[in-house]
């Protein structure tokens, strides 16, 4: 995957996280809010991911 792919599948998994979270919030629904925090970080580590590739070239 090259940086920029990695950047919108980051931006697209923080963003479900987030509104997963918030569905969990107003449903009282403990395993969704879980579910919503790890989609989140799977979200912020594939930015970082293009980041690097960004910095680095996609050969890594």
């Amino acid at each position: 995957m090259g940086e920029l792919t990695d950047k919108i599948k980051g931006n697209t998994n923080e963003a479900i996280g987030k509104g997963k979270q918030g569905v969990a919030d107003a449903t009282d629904n403990a395993s969704l809010d879980a579910e919503g925090k790890n989609q989140e970080t799977k979200g912020k580590a594939q930015q970082f991911e293009g980041e690097v590739k960004g910095k680095l070239g996609d050969d890594i």
